[in-house]
């Protein structure tokens, strides 16, 4: 089984910075695409930046110029370096790990519990 521990949330003013961690533990052979998604509260779920295997990267538009996303591979954790947030940025952050290989013959994807981002004006 493969845990996703997120860490790094919290509250902070309009135009401050946070950063968010994610590991993931277990009995992990390869992870292809890390990253993170943000629901906010009456929206739907929606992808905040991806980092795959490769080294390519996919961030929201809403987000670009102002959030990196990194990964340690060796680690299995995953990072999104959060500057300049807006009001607009504040929602629940959830971890997200694609193509997770723990046996030979199982792949799947797994999710963190959430960790809340809240940005006052």
């Amino acid at each position: 089984q493969v845990q996703l521990v997120e860490s790094g949330g919290g509250l902070v003013q309009a135009g401050g910075s946070l950063t968010l961690s994610c590991a993931a533990s277990g009995s992990i052979f390869s992870i292809n695409t890390m990253g993170w998604y943000r629901q906010a509260p009456g929206k739907e779920r929606e992808l905040v930046a991806i980092l795959n295997s490769g080294g390519s990267t996919n961030y929201a538009d809403s987000v670009k110029g102002r959030f990196t996303i990194s990964r340690d591979n060796a680690k299995n954790t995953v990072y999104l370096q959060m500057n300049s947030l807006r009001p607009g940025d504040t929602a629940v952050y959830y971890c997200y790990s694609g193509g997770t290989r723990t046996t030979l013959f199982s792949v799947r994807d797994y999710w963190g519990q959430g960790t809340q981002v809240t940005v006052s004006s």
